[in-house]
């Protein structure tokens, strides 16, 4: 069976929240309060450094790359401390992915997130369970858009990474499951969901409902 891999933050999870928090958190730090609002949840879910990189740009301080380089581990350790007080899954993916599992197809998880950080969100959200590999940002020497990761992920599941798929919601994710000769499957309903025609992934999936139809339409394996 085709294994089916998932991106966590923007596509199981909408963690902008969260993550827009423990960067406010860094500006208010050096004295700027909030600069990053509710509007900024697609730069969130492109990580910690893309959200100081748009802080200090909004504060005139775009070339500053020593001062985003001190408060990105600031910035973690602010979002562990409150890891999931906002942050809530997208209505029905674990409901997909049980029956993703249910239909035999290996379930596993590969984010850019740090692996730390990723288990702990996860079993804060009581899902850590539900899948049989998590691949983070630095469980290997290289992360996504590289396809090693997805690769790792799909070979912990107990898959073949040569039949899978990568369910995702960025360029990251197109890029990944390119570089990896498998589909990719973007969402349209998280904060980036208008953008994601344009990547022209095999797939756009407007609702979880859909997915195990989906990854089923995707075809048997050839040879």
């Amino acid at each position: 069976m085709r294994s089916v891999v998932f991106d966590l933050d923007g596509t199981l999870a909408d963690t902008s929240g969260d993550l827009l928090e423990a960067a406010n958190a860094c500006f208010r730090e050096i004295g700027a309060g909030d600069v990053l609002t509710a509007a900024d949840a697609g730069t969130a879910l492109r990580g910690g450094r893309a959200m100081l990189t748009l802080g200090f740009s909004r504060l005139g301080r775009a070339a500053d790359q020593s001062e985003i380089d001190r408060l990105y581990p600031v910035l973690l350790k602010a979002y562990e401390r409150d890891i999931a007080r906002h942050t809530v899954l997208f209505p029905g993916a674990m409901e997909a992915v049980g029956a993703l599992k249910d239909a035999g197809h290996p379930v596993a998880i590969c984010t850019n997130k740090p692996e730390g950080l990723a288990r702990m969100l996860l079993e804060e959200l009581g899902v850590l369970g539900d899948f049989a590999a998590l691949v983070g940002a630095d469980t290997l020497p290289v992360k996504k858009p590289d396809p090693a990761p997805l690769r790792e992920a799909v070979r912990l599941a107990g898959g073949d990474p040569a039949y899978a798929c990568l369910v995702g919601d960025s360029d990251t994710d197109r890029n990944t499951a390119r570089a990896a000769g498998v589909p990719s499957i973007l969402v349209t309903f998280g904060p980036s969901g208008a953008d994601m025609a344009a990547l022209e992934p095999e797939v756009l999936l407007e609702d979880y409902d859909m997915l195990p139809c989906v990854v089923a339409g995707l075809g048997p394996r050839i040879g």
